[in-house]
């Protein structure tokens, strides 16, 4: 029964450094870019796009399916950026508490 007590505190331990950790990703943001640095996103740490940059230089009528296309690019690299923060972020959180292959805790 001990062994269950200790298991239920692990438990309660974790459900609060989450609630920590999901205050924290709000705060947090990233920028990803594109086109050398002609277009960039910015993400928060729970993926909402806050802010979005495009070069001058690229608003030209014939020009808008590229920028259209690095748009796309830039949130895709900020994303990645955010998820790799989230990783190591939920380490931090389970300590090394082995979850289940492809179990996602956000």
């Amino acid at each position: 029964m001990k062994d269950l007590m200790g298991m239920m505190k692990q438990v309660k331990d974790m459900q609060e450094r989450m609630q920590r950790l999901q205050e924290e990703l709000g705060t947090i943001e990233v920028a990803g870019s594109a086109g050398g640095g002609l277009v960039s996103v910015t993400l928060t740490g729970k993926g909402d796009m806050k802010r979005v940059q495009i070069d001058p230089s690229l608003m030209k009528p014939e020009e808008a399916e590229i920028v259209e296309d690095l748009i796309v690019a830039a949130t895709a690299d900020a994303k990645s950026k955010v998820e790799a923060q989230v990783q190591a972020k939920m380490a931090e959180v389970t300590g090394g508490l082995p979850l289940p292959p492809g179990m996602k805790l956000f």
